[in-house]
């Protein structure tokens, strides 16, 4: 769970992040890795010796939520053959609105950025997404460790599209959405930097 929330890690930074020795650590990745899950990897950093590097393998990855990802292919592929693209892209949009009511509703009165990113990125992280959220200056970033419908979205390029109208939606007016880091195109997660785009009134 560290690795696939803080990325890549040492054993002496996990030995700190769990209060154990960098030894104990050091054992459970062999372990993990003899299973296959985990991949050391040993990088240089200026002068020394080089650091080993810990980080998920792809079946490391698939050990957390993926919704079901064999029958959601399979519906999608079915209504694109059967009923046509723009039948998907309907049953895209629809979904889309359906999670957009579901999200306003769940956020009603919590008012602030801050706590909007609060209680949104609780939600999603228990619908698989391991979200979280931190302030670097004037900007926000949202944060996705996860993506659980990853398969079903390379299947359906409306589907991330879809994802993104609904985060537009949800963080509110008066701010600017780009995503920054994106699963699909081979980054580790989905990073969305959100910035104000009027100033407070002191």
């Amino acid at each position: 769970m560290l690795i696939k929330t803080r990325g890549p890690l040492s054993a002496a930074e996990l030995a700190g992040e769990l209060g154990i020795t960098t030894e104990g650590a050091r054992l459970q990745l062999v372990k993990l890795a003899e299973e296959g899950l985990l991949l050391a990897e040993s990088i240089s950093k200026g002068v020394g010796r080089p650091m080993q590097i810990w980080s998920l393998t792809p079946m490391g990855n698939a050990r957390f939520p993926d919704s079901h990802t064999e029958l959601t292919v399979d519906i999608i592929q079915t209504i694109k053959t059967v009923l046509g693209p723009e039948a998907l892209a309907n049953v895209i949009k629809a979904r889309e609105k359906n999670q957009q009511e579901k999200y306003h509703t769940a956020l009603e009165g919590i008012t602030g950025i801050e706590n909007r990113l609060t209680a949104f990125a609780a939600i999603r992280t228990t619908e698989g997404y391991l979200a979280e959220w931190r302030k670097e200056g004037d900007i926000f970033l949202f944060i996705e460790n996860h993506c659980p419908i990853c398969c079903a979205a390379a299947t359906c390029d409306n589907i991330c599209t879809s994802e993104m109208n609904t985060f537009i939606s949800v963080i509110g007016e008066d701010v600017q959405v780009t995503r920054l880091d994106h699963i699909i195109n081979g980054a580790r997660r989905c990073v969305y930097k959100i910035q104000p785009t009027t100033v407070p009134v002191t």
